[in-house]
């Protein structure tokens, strides 16, 4: 395994350069909920910064939502990247691996009946998400053939190749 940053530190916000070539754009209404978020949570994702150049390779909208907030530091992780290729890589997937992710919204519905009305279901950071009242879910509700999806898997101890279904 290769770790590629050693601590955290906090950073003056005027010190840190937005680069340049990040193609993900947050709009306003992402800023807000992410100010809303940071207050709520603190900062739990520092900023990955490239060693020596002070460019953010990711948290572009952590740090605009911080400077609306009014902070002054933020934490960052100093990252060397062999080239720029690998950061703009890096840079790149960070913001758009998280798109193939596929959120069970009904079993969020049914986890959040468990945490109780104190639950502001903003802080889940899911966009027009609405509550469904419980008697509306369907608990005893099997998974459709189709919904039940295959993978090949490969034992670790013989090198077996057998269908997984998740």
């Amino acid at each position: 395994m290769q770790i590629k940053s050693e601590s955290i530190e906090l950073v003056s916000v005027d010190a840190l350069i937005p680069h340049p070539k990040n193609m993900n754009k947050h709009p306003g209404d992402q800023i807000e909920r992410l100010c809303r978020l940071i207050e709520y949570q603190g900062f739990r994702n520092p900023l990955v910064v490239q060693l020596g150049t002070n460019l953010i390779v990711a948290g572009h909208g952590r740090l605009e939502a911080a400077k609306k907030l009014g902070y002054e530091k933020v934490p960052v992780t100093y990252q060397k990247f062999d080239d720029e290729a690998q950061l703009y890589a890096y840079m790149t997937s960070d913001n758009a691996i998280a798109s193939w992710a596929e959120l069970d919204l009904s079993q969020i519905n049914l986890d959040i009946q468990d945490l109780g009305p104190e639950l502001d279901i903003d802080m889940l950071g899911l966009k027009s998400f609405k509550v469904d009242p419980i008697d509306n879910l369907d608990l005893n509700q099997e998974p459709k053939v189709d919904e039940i999806k295959t993978t090949m898997v490969t034992c670790p101890e013989c090198n077996h190749r057998f269908d997984s279904k998740l």
